[in-house]
Order: structure tokens, then sequence, then C-alpha cells
């Protein structure tokens, strides 16, 4: 089993890789369709902003490669950004994004007393709803790096919530497409927990 990750020309992608290094999972970096021929599964790590992933993924051919990967089955993780951009739109750059989750990002709101961005550790609750979860306490914290936040069309497709001036979904997943707004990366055991519970989940 061989994860492939995303290279987008930003990301936290060699957190990622210390992180399935630890855990002893092959995994490659992909910066080109070609590169993710026979691969498994796909992380898409996070840091950066919406439109500058956008053009990098468009100018790669990366974006119809997603695509299609997710209409093939292959189970994806996208990580903050890489999160964001699964959906319609974004509200950063009013930028059009992959669509492959219906939803879009939007900016925390400048009169939820909070400050922007959220940077640091939050509780995510997942009452046990998938497999990403399992052996991860309901209430557990991961950590946080963002002015975004996801809004998913469909609320049953969220399976972790957190609150930040406003509530909102910090982990959902469709079919074999799951994306978490936190860095399961930085997240300490918890997140490692997930990563390893992502490498065994059967979409």
């Amino acid at each position: 089993m061989k994860i492939a990750l995303i290279d987008y020309k930003a990301g936290n992608r060699t957190s990622v890789e210390r992180a399935l290094s630890h855990l002893g999972i092959d995994f490659c970096v992909a910066d080109l369709p070609a590169k993710l021929d026979g691969i498994d599964k796909i992380i898409f790590p996070g840091v950066g902003e919406a439109k500058a992933a956008m053009d990098v993924l468009i100018e790669r051919g990366l974006d119809r490669a997603l695509r299609e990967a997710a209409g093939a089955g292959v189970p994806i993780l996208g990580i903050c950004i890489g999160c964001q951009v699964l959906l319609d739109d974004s509200e950063e750059r009013s930028t059009p994004c992959l669509g492959i989750i219906a939803g879009r990002s939007r900016r925390f709101p400048a009169d939820a007393g909070v400050k922007i961005p959220q940077i640091g550790w939050n509780q995510v609750y997942h009452g046990g709803r998938h497999l990403l979860f399992d052996g991860i306490p309901d209430g557990a914290c991961f950590y946080f790096d963002h002015s975004y936040y996801p809004l998913v069309d469909n609320p049953e497709l969220t399976v972790g919530e957190t609150t930040y001036g406003v509530p909102f979904s910090s982990a959902f997943v469709r079919n074999n497409v799951a994306a978490v707004q936190f860095h399961p990366e930085k997240s300490g055991r918890f997140g490692l927990a997930m990563l390893k519970n992502f490498a065994a989940w059967r979409a």
C-alpha cells in the first residue's frame, strides 16, 4: 500500500512526511498526474491559500487528476487548505475550487469575538462517527492554523465539529473522500492515530 502526498509548491508536506515515516507508512511525493498511477491513497497536505494552491493544481493538471481519483474511489485525505480546496469555492480571493464535495470556505466573521487566524489547539467532537477517529477520545484536541473554515452543504457529511467564534465542520467525509481542517501531523499522538486510521481505511 502506497500513499501519494500532493506537491503544490506549498503546504506542510515535510511534517506529513515525517509523521508517515514515523508510522512506517510507505509514501511518495506526486507533483504530476503520472505520479498518481498505481497509488492506493492520496493525502493533500495543507498550509497556504486557496487561489495559490488551485493555480498550481491547474497548471500541473493535478486538479483533473484529483477529481478522477475521487471518482474512481481512491481514498483521499485533505488537510487544512487541502480540506478547503475539495469544496466548490473559497471566499479567499473568490477562488473556484475542485468541487469534489459540495460546499465553500468562509472567513471567520470579524464580530465573532475571536482572534483571526485561529492558531493553536482546539477540541474536535466526533461522537465516533467515522473510522478516522477510531481510538481517539471525543473532544480530543488537535492543532489548527486557519482564517477560513469549511461550510459543507450536506451537514450529514460532518464527522467532526469544532467551535471557534462559530461552530463549523472540522472533519467531513463523503464516500472515499475525507477532509480535516486541523493538522493531524502536528497534533501529537491523536494526530498520528488519525493518519494510521486513514492508512487502514477501506472506503
